[in-house]
């Protein structure tokens, strides 16, 4: 069965920061794009003081948590359509299965396991290097599809991306 044509093709792969360099709080949090790819992604937000919403104990604020989930989340449905259309969070639902370790890291990754005419259906984890099978947080998410025309930023910054203007994890 052949694969669908994907909208952000151009940009699947490692490091491609300009699929979320529009996103003031995904910048805010120093998050990175690991990877990309049809139907998934992979984010990171380095490990940082700013990050920590009980410093005594070195716990991350569970807002840096959520926001890495649902950024994972949306960037995955992004990766997912044929036709790029704006999206907005329905329902985002997390377990948090333990407190992430101090002094590390965050991953996220997720998948858009359905895509149907007006709603995305993702899977998301959070995880530190290394611990993909023992996450401290799971996610179960739906996107609307189509919820505004597209915003100004996203297209410059996709549309800069796909004409090898400028990366935004390179100096410029």
């Amino acid at each position: 069965m052949k694969e669908p044509d994907f909208a952000l093709r151009d940009f699947f792969g490692e490091r491609r920061q300009e699929l979320i360099s529009h996103i003031p709080h995904a910048v805010e949090l120093g998050m990175k794009v690991e990877e990309a790819g049809a139907r998934r992604a992979l984010l990171r937000i380095p490990r940082g003081e700013r990050l920590l919403g009980a410093a005594s104990r070195g716990v991350v604020f569970g807002g840096v948590i959520t926001t890495l989930l649902d950024q994972v989340g949306g960037t995955a449905v992004m990766c997912s359509q044929r036709d790029l259309t704006a999206i907005a969070t329905i329902d985002l639902r997390i377990d948090y299965m333990r407190p992430s370790t101090p002094g590390r890291d965050l991953l996220g990754y997720a998948e858009c396991y359905r895509l149907t005419r007006n709603v995305a259906f993702v899977k998301s984890r959070a995880f530190h290097d290394g611990e993909f099978d023992d996450p401290f947080a799971i996610s179960l998410s739906t996107y609307m599809l189509a919820s505004s025309a597209a915003a100004p930023g996203v297209v410059k910054a996709l549309e800069a991306g796909r004409s090898g203007k400028r990366r935004a994890d390179k100096p410029q």
